[in-house]
């Protein structure tokens, strides 16, 4: 029989016995010897048989999804979040979240009933009572008068989703694959009974198992999946006996005795959805930093990856933190050491630290534009070569006459955002009291500017041109890096010689303007040219053959002999005097830049 102070709760995954003790302030199981409070004489079971299965789709990675497919209500859901509760068997389902939001997921979950049994008191009090210290100990609120047999399993279900598929169209696909499991049947050979377009498209699914079966191996695959769930009804006994506790009754203890510890009150819902939504925040921003640094871009400049990552343990910490506020008040809050406001409180100082949603959010939209527009550049460089270090630079430049670099200047540039939730979590360490501050993420970034990025955009376009142009001169290495450098916003384009830099702000010629023929003879070519629109000033050039001084027009008249450097600063006029008929022109003729 059940008292209107009768609480339910589920067990997720934790042991539990008839007449055995529980704390509702922590939401813990007493354990020991000494934990069944009632005497063997009070004890009468009953036990009624209530075979039920069921199977059910879960499409959702939200923690409220996950603990109503567990059937934990709000306060067993805040004392988990709280980490005051260490789950177990199937409800281990609550700690798994996706690494990716490249990944489609979907969860079949299983859950059987066997058996109920409960305690019949007839005398209830203090005499009936076996251990009556623990009323004057306060150890515990109640104790466990009825128990719902069974077990339950969840079969998560995971497919990567390619730049080329929707996570729509995958989802879906997925979830219409996952529905067909309890209707599919085995053939002889061990193969699923299936069309092949859908056995080629199962094979892109990964499982993982958590339940409250003893398996030998668990599945990996979805063939594997589908084996294990039919066998799933065989695995609890032939009489149900290896079922274990999924939902327990608590009777108060102070319905033996009034000088027992009680429950004095639970947790908001309100206050406990806040809570969740914290954590929420967090797991998603943790996969976020997980996606970014699996990138390549990433993982080409440690730069960025140095930055995500100390964002990502620091989010951590903080979590952690959070969580540790949760379990020391929530049983003070529920056992009436304190109001529910000290919770309310916590909350307040969380959105008003630098720790708040909207800025954590914003910050991680920054730098997964930063990394886009990144990616966007080092895609235009042709013929390039991108190194993660400046050691890694320097082994490049020393195999290499000359040395071509395109330099990402800011992306080592400190931010006060991330020195903001430093300095946060050194504050929260010395004292239990928050400081108020406002905090703001910080805007003066390089990929936030569209001056810098237009003038960078430019800059790599000349670099990709003059890069493709040279990319049979063996001479020249062309090579991208990211170096910190304070005087050159975004970016800059090094040159090296001999390993050395000779210049941190070198411009490439482009090709020149207009190059047009003024004047043939049998032998004679007069060449008009105009000078680049970049890269001609202070950037010296080379003719192939001899320079001589000419008379009135600025001509140059040369054979193909020698290099002799000059500034092409104006329309020059050139002569090509002597020439063979039969050779070809433009390999008599030749304007080269210093770096090749």
């Amino acid at each position: 029989m059940f008292f209107k102070e009768t609480m339910e709760v589920a067990t997720l995954g934790r042991p539990f016995s008839l007449g055995m003790l529980y704390d509702c302030r922590q939401d813990l199981v007493i354990p020991g010897k000494d934990s069944c409070v009632v005497t063997q004489y009070t004890v009468v079971c009953k036990k009624q048989e209530q075979p039920n299965t069921e199977s059910e789709i879960v499409a959702s990675e939200s923690i409220e999804d996950k603990s109503s497919a567990l059937n934990a209500e709000a306060s067993l859901k805040a004392s988990f979040l709280g980490g005051l509760v260490e789950v177990g068997g199937s409800a281990k389902y609550l700690n798994d979240h996706k690494t990716s939001k490249y990944q489609a997921r979907v969860t079949l979950n299983y859950k059987t009933t066997t058996r109920f049994q409960e305690l019949s008191m007839n005398h209830l009090g203090r005499g009936n009572v076996k251990h009556p210290y623990v009323f004057e100990q306060g150890i515990a609120t109640h104790v466990v008068t009825g128990i719902l047999y069974g077990a339950q399993a969840f079969f998560v279900f995971d497919r990567e989703v390619s730049k080329e598929e929707t996570h729509q169209d995958i989802q879906g696909s997925l979830k219409v694959m996952i529905k067909k499991i309890p209707l599919l049947s085995i053939e002889g050979e061990g193969s699923l009974k299936m069309e092949d377009k859908d056995k080629k498209s199962v094979e892109k699914f990964s499982c993982r198992f958590y339940g409250d079966f003893c398996l030998q191996k668990p599945p990996t695959t979805f063939q594997e999946a589908v084996e294990v769930y039919k066998s799933l009804p065989t695995l609890l006994g032939t009489n149900g006996e290896k079922a274990v506790p999924m939902k327990v009754w608590l009777l108060p203890l102070t319905s033996l005795d009034s000088c027992a510890a009680k429950l004095v009150r639970q947790i908001s819902i309100r206050l406990v959805q806040e809570s969740q939504s914290v954590l929420e925040d967090f797991i998603e921003l943790e996969t976020r930093c997980n996606d970014a640094l699996r990138t390549s871009t990433v993982q080409q400049f440690p730069q960025i990856s140095k930055k995500l990552k100390s964002f990502k343990e620091m989010c951590s910490e903080f979590k952690l933190g959070f969580q540790r506020m949760l379990a020391k008040r929530l049983p003070s809050i529920r056992g009436g050491g304190e109001e529910e406001a000290e919770l309310a409180e916590i909350l307040k100082k969380r959105h008003s630290s630098p720790f708040n949603s909207k800025n954590l959010t914003e910050w991680m939209d920054c730098k997964e534009r930063e990394i886009s527009i990144l990616k966007s550049f080092t895609n235009m460089m042709k013929n390039t070569k991108t190194v993660p270090s400046q050691n890694n630079l320097h082994e490049e430049l020393l195999s290499a006459e000359h040395g071509l670099c395109f330099v990402f200047t800011s992306l080592g540039k400190d931010e006060p955002y991330l020195s903001a939730l430093s300095d946060y979590l050194k504050e929260t360490t010395k004292t239990d009291v928050h400081v108020y501050h406002t905090y703001n993420v910080e805007k003066e970034q390089w990929y936030l500017s569209k001056e810098v990025a237009d003038d960078m955009r430019k800059e790599a376009k000349l670099f990709s041109d003059f890069a493709e142009a040279n990319k049979e001169n063996k001479k020249i290495k062309f090579l991208t890096v990211g170096l910190t450098n304070e005087t050159q916003e975004g970016s800059s384009i090094y040159l090296y010689e001999g390993g050395f830099a000779v210049s941190e702000n070198f411009e490439p010629p482009s090709k020149p303007e207009t190059v047009t023929v003024a004047d043939i003879n049998h032998n004679n070519v007069t060449l008009k040219i105009s000078p680049p629109r970049f890269g001609a000033h202070g950037n010296p050039l080379h003719h192939e053959g001899e320079r001589q001084q000419p008379c009135g027009e600025p001509v140059e008249e040369f054979s193909c002999l020698e290099k002799q450097p000059f500034t092409l600063t104006h329309t020059e006029i050139c002569q090509l005097k002597s020439l063979n008929s039969n050779q070809r022109e433009e390999e008599v003729y030749q304007l080269k830049d210093v770096a090749g």
